[in-house]
């Protein structure tokens, strides 16, 4: 039996399969997120124990694979005491602590060392926060983990991270796959407060989009991983370590050793869809049957889905949304119609940044809640210029936790193994010839909306 065991944002999902990739069990324990002030994000990592606790009991006895959010900062003392709620991946409050690290270390070998800049949800600026604002919590800290590294120590007693998870800190040395004494000596973080980094298949670990991709079938350079979760990525496995010289890509250690990965994550993707069906009162179902009676381009309407601010390809936690060409013949499905255009628009600058590094997928591998509706997938794909593929799992990150985890135990060779033993391919949705010009037209629209949303003070000095 395989365990996978992701500690998500909302709750720890956790699935058990068979050796042949069978789904013989799946339960998910929810928890809830604090926002103590505006642009804060944190949570209780004694509720992801208590989460994981209940999923694993509720599932036959087996290995236990871990993935879950990224770049989260659980601080310990020398007791293993946490000594404060953990902040979280989309907490936006170290923009200062951001310049800082850009300043001490200089941009550029930043990002040579780590392959990206120092963004807000990043770990190494939750660090300097706290050594800036709460210094008595800093001082007493002896040990920094993430999110699920920690319920690992909880149910293993081992201080463990794998290279992928860890690439997300920005304190780790992305190339050579071992934490960056160069970058901690600049920051003044000590290097022993860190756990011992592992490849994701020798711990069983990784972070959630790395495992997910894994659980789709992407453990080499080939398919793209497309995900429309709450946040939408576009992901793509690297023969070889290949940084954007402006790191408007992320990239990454992949859970398969000796292979990496870039990235563009936008942070409203099926979010953007969830605000709008809170909005209007509607449910997903009314809200995308709706949307299909609209022609593509919704009659000019665009939607940018920067509710939260930005990652690719602007960097930008403080871009807004709008709609735009609103007409009064645009009714609640014409919103929905643009949301869901507009989210793969920003998929789309995600692809063609991926494409100038190279990569040059003939398919797209499809995953997340957004998935499930055949409309967006073929919206995305006349978007994107991909067929996009569904696989028979659609249990994600956990999925490619419970793969490592098999790997980890020897149940298979290594990770292609995994994916050709498990990873099957359900159906697939082809791009709408009859769309995608459309779409080709209303993509060079959509580019020009961020310039012209930024604040007046921005666009004028």
């Amino acid at each position: 039996m395989l365990i996978g065991l992701d500690v998500g944002t909302t709750g720890v999902k956790a699935v058990a399969i068979s050796p042949e990739g069978r789904m013989l069990g799946s339960v998910t324990e929810e928890y809830t997120l604090s926002t103590p002030q505006p642009g804060w994000a944190e949570q209780d990592p004694e509720d992801w124990w208590r989460a994981a606790q209940t999923c694993l009991e509720r599932l036959p006895e087996g290995h236990v694979g871990f993935s879950g959010q990224m770049h989260g900062l659980v601080v310990l003392d020398a007791e293993e005491r946490v000594l404060r709620p953990a902040i979280l991946w989309n907490d936006q409050r170290t923009a200062a602590e951001c310049a800082e690290i850009e300043a001490r270390v200089g941009l550029e070998r930043l990002i040579e060392l780590t392959g990206n800049r120092a963004l807000t949800g990043f770990t190494a600026p939750k660090l300097l926060w706290l050594r800036r604002h709460e210094p008595d919590v800093y001082a007493r800290i002896r040990h920094v983990l993430l999110p699920k590294d920690y319920v690992r120590l909880r149910l293993t007693g081992v201080h463990a991270i794998d290279a992928a998870d860890a690439s997300g800190t920005l304190l780790f040395d992305v190339a050579g796959r071992r934490w960056s004494t160069e970058v901690c000596e600049a920051l003044d973080i000590p290097l022993e407060w860190l756990p011992t980094a592992y490849e994701s298949t020798e711990i069983a670990g990784a972070g959630d989009q790395a495992a997910a991709a894994l659980g789709v079938g992407i453990a080499s350079p080939g398919p793209v991983s497309v995900v429309l979760g709450t946040s939408g990525v576009v992901f793509a496995a690297l023969p070889s370590y290949l940084p954007d010289a402006q790191a408007r890509v992320h990239v990454f250690c992949h859970a398969v050793p000796d292979t990496w990965h870039a990235m563009g994550v936008m942070l409203s993707a099926a979010g953007s869809f969830a605000w709008l069906r809170g909005v209007v009162g509607a449910g997903y179902g009314a809200l995308d049957e709706e949307a299909a009676r609209w022609a593509p381009g919704t009659e000019g309407l665009l939607f940018a889905p920067y509710l939260a601010g930005e990652r690719t390809p602007h960097a930008d936690p403080d871009a807004r949304g709008s709609f735009t060409g609103l007409s009064l013949r645009h009714d609640r499905g014409a919103l929905a119609r643009a949301t869901l255009e507009g989210v793969a628009y920003g998929l789309r600058d995600s692809l063609e940044l991926l494409r100038e590094l190279g990569v040059r997928p003939e398919v797209g591998r499809a995953s997340g809640g957004g998935a499930k509706s055949d409309l967006w997938l073929r919206i995305v794909a006349s978007v994107l210029g991909l067929p996009l593929e569904r696989t028979e799992s659609e249990e994600g990150s956990a999925f490619g936790a419970a793969l490592l985890a098999g790997v980890r135990a020897g149940v298979f060779e290594d990770a292609a193994d995994a994916v050709a033993r498990c990873v099957r391919v359900r159906d697939r949705i082809d791009p709408d010839p009859e769309w995608s010009g459309v779409y080709e037209r209303g993509y060079d629209r959509y580019r020009l909306l961020y310039p012209t949303l930024k604040p007046l003070e921005e666009t004028t000095t």
